[in-house]
């Protein structure tokens, strides 16, 4: 690692100084450890070599080696959730593969409207289709928290379209994580830390007795206290010199986070009543806490290198890479001893399926780069892929009756692509003016895949009245099978001119063909005029599209129904399936959108910058996924095709985006009292549905309406889904070997949609507290010791929303008792410690 201390990184206290040098001009993530922002160049959002933050026409966060490693959240999207105003990560729970591939938004739009580089080339997407009702629903993302914080450079965050510069999901922004690249030094950490927290509104229980009229009675009890979800992270990163002048630096993450548990106590009765109607004996002595609601259990490694040698004075043969595993376990419903779903012989007391998750991922690039004639020459081929097992356990296939095993493979789904680009820059010289010039063109082959599972994960067994498939995720089917692939190519121009020494220009135009849906152009024009010295405006307009995810082109899964002995098909069915085609599915085009920021940069003293941008995103034909179609019309439509129910993606919404970010960082020098470095920020976003597609006309003649075709809650969870807005102030005071680190996170009201106004759940606004304090106590060893979540803040409750609009709780408001929505999670307090080396 490059750094003269490992202990010196951005952790500082007093924020009553924070708060009164920031509050004018909130700001965002770009937290500049010991250098100054201002002189640091980027590569995101230009083509050209000798571009700082300041100076870009479009605003750009930087975020450092330091700030990522001086906190106790190792995840790489809880880090940015925590830094970035603009950026969402809630945390879901009870959701399938979601809850352990948590989708992340950037400006309010959905998780693939952001494209994610790794040293500049496009990273992958998960394989995982995100299609339950969590924030993210119906697309399919990168995973982020497969590339480790200690194999990261810095990350730099561009807060603008830029389709035209880098292609298809580059509307709500690009995020580019450039990778370490040092040649010596090596480093180790070991962080360790748990949860201790009081769930706030959630009782646990106080007794259990059965009355005199023979009934179940149970009383409330506190507030639950907690300790769980402890987690173990170890790092390792070092640099090697290979050859004369080139490197190797390699990272490796181990991370093993325990599951935690935030849910209420279960009321019902888990045991059929005895023969005179009272409740079974055993009601007293059963564990009502018997969901799981809350972080999954996760074990990660990830692996990544990155890596350059010389060829001769002008040329350098570089690569990167990574690979990855995880497996995670989370929980479904409990299925209770009377259930239909449950056999008693097999689970006598009742039993919670728990759906585990093999992920495997990597990537591999290998490119040559040089100076040919004045020109910057780049050429590289880049494969990388994501493959998730599914296996359920603590479970059962109820129509096998008593003899059902417990476990099931239940199938696999595969996403890769392989990237080839070259593209030449130059900076010219014209009239005495500089004047950037870049081309190229890129090839890209997408391929995705669906494996069935082992057949007792789906088959209907000799019992027909009960359910098929393991019991809380049922298998994919041979029919649900897919082997998709399409490619593209695309050709771009970058033009940066600076017109005067005062005013810049850069202009970007792309054309992109896809052999599945045919062809697109887009175009950019950025432009920046210094008015005075260390002021000046800036302004970028832009076409931009986001081609449809193979996954949403492709995804397929089938449930085979019994109805009255007859066997039917509900599930979601590809856009050009002869199912979604007789429900009046035209297939999927792409996403288009138009684009516009404005606002300045200032720096109105030393050490102190400040930019204020806004924007405005609208984009026309978003890919949604429509509603469970069912009914007496539907079956109709479907005679002869086997089903009798039906979802499928459609370009069914058009919508308007719109806010600003204000960001400002400050640099203090305090003589022998060490160093301050502060930084705030501030994000508004407005999220606006404009328009939801009319039912295609085979719906509409059987009474199908906008409603039933994309529900009011759908639209409500892209209008309100994330928070209104977002505040970040942060310092770090640097003394000695001691350095302190706190942080403020304001995340804005949020609202989790009901299926009417009337059963909307807000979310207040909420302050969370991050605190490190860590000591150097050699050149080589340092500590640590945190807290995420200082003062143990938890979102509003369920149940106490329940009763503050009027509403009667249900059973599953108290055993789930907070919100999914909440842009912080609801796991409270962790505590943690941390040992580090360098050398």
């Amino acid at each position: 690692m490059r750094q003269d201390n490992f202990a010196r990184r951005p952790l500082a206290a007093a924020m009553a100084g924070i708060t009164a040098a920031l509050c004018a001009a909130t700001a965002s993530a770009q937290e500049p450890g010991a250098e100054a922002m201002v002189e640091e160049v980027v590569v995101t959002g230009t083509r050209r070599s000798d571009r700082s933050i300041l100076e870009s026409a479009v605003p750009i966060d930087v975020i450092s080696e330091d700030m990522l490693m001086s906190t106790g959240i190792t995840e790489t999207n809880q880090l940015l959730n925590r830094l970035l105003p603009s950026f969402n990560f809630p945390l879901p729970s009870v959701t399938d593969g979601t809850d352990h591939v948590r989708p992340a938004t950037l400006r309010g739009l959905a998780p693939d409207h952001t494209l994610v580089l790794v040293n500049g080339k496009r990273r992958h997407a998960s394989a995982l289709l995100n299609l339950n009702g969590s924030v993210g629903r119906g697309s399919s993302a990168v995973d982020m928290n497969m590339i480790p914080a200690n194999a990261i450079k810095r990350i730099e965050v561009l807060r603008d379209g830029a389709a035209a510069q880098y292609g298809s999901d580059a509307i709500a922004g690009v995020i580019n994580i450039v990778l370490k690249d040092a040649s010596s030094g090596f480093g180790a950490s070991v962080t360790y830390g748990e949860y201790d927290s009081e769930m706030d509104g959630t009782p646990g229980l106080g007794s259990a007795a059965i009355g005199p009229d023979g009934a179940l009675q149970l009383t409330q009890g506190g507030d639950r206290n907690v300790n769980d979800g402890d987690t173990l992270t170890v790092r390792l990163n070092g640099g090697v010199e290979l050859g004369d002048g080139g490197f190797l630096n390699v990272a490796g993450e181990f991370r093993d986070r325990d599951p935690t548990n935030r849910s209420g106590f279960d009321p019902r009765n888990n045991y059929a009543s005895l023969p005179d109607g009272s409740a079974d004996p055993r009601e007293l002595d059963f564990d009502r806490i018997n969901h799981r609601f809350g972080n999954a259990d996760v074990e990660d490694i990830a692996l990544f290198y990155n890596a350059g040698v010389p060829l001769n004075d002008d040329w350098e043969l570089y690569s990167f890479g990574s690979y990855g595993e995880r497996q995670g376990e989370s929980a479904g419903f409990y299925r209770r001893a009377q259930d239909s779903r449950n056999w008693t012989e097999i689970y006598p007391d009742g039993f919670l399926p728990l759906i585990t998750t093999d992920i495997t991922d990597y990537s591999v690039a290998a490119g040559v780069r040089g100076d040919w004639n004045g020109w910057d020459l780049d050429a590289s081929l880049l494969v990388g892929g994501n493959e998730l097992d599914y296996t359920i356990k603590n479970t059962l296939n109820a129509s096998f009756g008593p003899s059902s095993p417990t476990q099931f493979f239940a199938g696999t789904l595969i996403n890769e692509h392989l990237v080839f680009n070259a593209g030449a820059s130059k900076l010219l010289d014209l009239g005495g003016r500089p004047v950037n010039v870049a081309f190229g063109v890129e090839y890209r082959d997408d391929t995705y895949k669906i494996e069935a599972g082992e057949p007792g994960s789906y088959q209907l067994g000799e019992f027909e009245d009960r359910a098929a498939g393991s019991q809380v995720f049922p298998g994919f089917t041979p029919e649900s099978e897919v082997d998709a692939s399409r490619d593209n190519i695309s050709l771009y121009l970058d033009i940066d001119a600076d017109v005067t020494s005062r005013w810049n220009v850069a202009v970007a135009g792309r054309f992109e063909d896809y052999s599945d849906f045919g062809s697109t152009f887009n175009g950019k024009f950025a432009t920046r005029y210094e008015i005075v010295e260390g002021f000046a405006l800036r302004a970028s307009t832009s076409t931009g599209f986001r081609a449809p995810s193979l996954a949403q082109q492709s995804f397929t899964s089938i449930a085979t129904v019994f109805v009255d002995a007859v066997p039917t098909e509900t599930g979601t069915f590809r856009p050009d399936s002869d199912v979604a085609r007789a429900l009046g599915s035209p297939g999927l085009e792409e996403e288009t959108s138009i684009s516009f920021s404005g606002g300045f940069s200032w720096q109105p003293l030393d050490g102190l910058s400040v930019t204020a941008d806004y924007f405005y995103i609208e984009i026309d034909d978003r890919i949604v996924l429509s509603e469970n179609l069912s009914g007496p019309g539907i079956e109709q439509l479907l005679a002869g095709t086997g089903a009798n129910r039906a979802r499928f993606f459609l370009n069914g919404i058009d919508s308007e985006t719109s806010g600003f970010d204000v960001v400002a960082t400050y640099n203090l020098e305090l003589g022998e009292w060490g160093s301050l470095r502060l930084n705030g920020g501030y994000n508004y976003t407005d999220n606006e549905v404009t328009r939801v597609l009319p039912p295609p006309e085979e719906l509409a003649q059987v009474g199908v309406t906008e409603d039933n075709l994309f529900a009011r809650r759908e639209v409500t969870r892209f209008e309100d889904g994330g928070p209104e807005d977002k505040i970040n102030l942060g310092g770090a005071w640097y003394y000695d070997d001691l350095t302190v680190d706190l942080r403020f996170t304001r995340f804005g009201e949020t609202l989790d949609p009901g299926t009417s106004a009337e059963f909307d759940e807000k979310l207040d606004a909420q302050w969370i507290t991050d605190l490190e304090v860590a000591y150097s106590f050699t050149r080589n060893i340092s500590a640590a010791v945190g807290a995420n979540n200082l003062f143990d803040v938890y979102p509003d409750d369920t149940v106490s929303n329940d009763l503050a609009a009027g509403l009667t709780p249900t059973t599953f408001d108290r055993i789930f008792p907070y919100s999914g929505f909440s842009p912080f999670g609801f796991n409270g307090r962790f505590l943690y410690g941390r040992v580090a080396v360098q050398f």
